[in-house]
């Protein structure tokens, strides 16, 4: 299975899942879908059946709200068995609709908080600078999470140390929940703005296509922080979904359910 199949069947769960049990945020899930398959896929140290190995590489999902995403992510990858997403956003489920770390192997961090969990992916990059070891730390970040003030602070602690082991990856799909981000905050040229905080910037021009994502994640500077901007599009993969701020909180459910899967070409899971 190539990222591109992947990325379609983690797509196909996410719509699936956020149907079943009437949860949010599938919109801000499919934009990030490619990113995380991409990683899981082709760029990250990881070991499916050995989670938890010292040497693997870390993700960080900072925009938890998009839980549903590396969930799929994580199962299609054989983490853990694809029954176990039919538990997600269940009373008593460890699935959480934000991310959670607490008994789904492969998730570095619960998180959700916006602007939290870059946070955390800095100190992580930091001990292991520190502790001399050769993992890398990866973050994904939304646009509108960069109207968190702690975003900015994260990016001045990881210049200042120099923590060339790290990547933060902005899903800049220009839109959160309120509104476009322009209308919301104007954070302007956000690949201008983490220059000037000192760090590696690579602009991404079609964040949902794999081999511009490949080159750029494996483009990274040894001695500097780096940030990926990714334009991505918000609900990619479902054109009714897609630029539609509705998603960002309704769940398919009918006819759009229906279209979404038929977009997805998963006939077989809605028949």
């Amino acid at each position: 299975m190539n990222s591109q199949e992947l990325a379609r069947r983690v797509r196909i769960d996410a719509v699936r899942m956020v149907h079943e049990h009437h949860a949010s945020h599938i919109a801000s899930a499919l934009s990030v879908v490619d990113i995380l398959t991409v990683l899981y896929h082709d760029i990250m140290h990881i070991n499916p059946q050995n989670p938890n190995m010292p040497e693997r590489d870390r993700l960080v999902l900072s925009k938890g709200h998009a839980g549903v995403a590396i969930y799929a992510t994580l199962a299609e990858m054989g983490f853990f068995e694809l029954e176990r997403l039919d538990q997600y956003y269940s009373d008593g489920s460890v699935f959480s609709g934000h991310v959670s770390h607490k008994g789904v192997p492969g998730v570095e961090l619960s998180t959700g908080s916006l602007g939290h969990g870059v946070c955390v992916a800095v100190g992580m990059a930091f001990a292991a600078k520190r502790s001399c070891k050769k993992h890398r730390v990866y973050a994904i970040v939304g646009d509108g999470e960069c109207d968190e003030g702690a975003v900015w602070e994260t990016a001045l602690f990881a210049q200042q140390y120099r923590l060339g082991n790290l990547t933060v990856i902005v899903d800049h799909n220009k839109m959160q929940a309120m509104g476009t981000c322009e209308a919301v905050m104007n954070l302007g040229d956000l690949a201008e703005k983490w220059k000037a905080f000192g760090w590696h910037v690579i602009s991404v021009e079609n964040g949902n296509n794999h081999d511009q994502l490949r080159k750029a994640l494996q483009s990274t500077d040894d001695e500097l922080p780096t940030c990926i901007i990714a334009n991505t599009v918000k609900g990619k993969g479902v054109s009714f979904m897609e630029n539609n701020l509705l998603w960002h909180y309704r769940d398919p459910q009918g006819d759009a359910y229906i279209k979404a899967m038929q977009e997805l070409g998963a006939e077989d899971i809605y028949a």
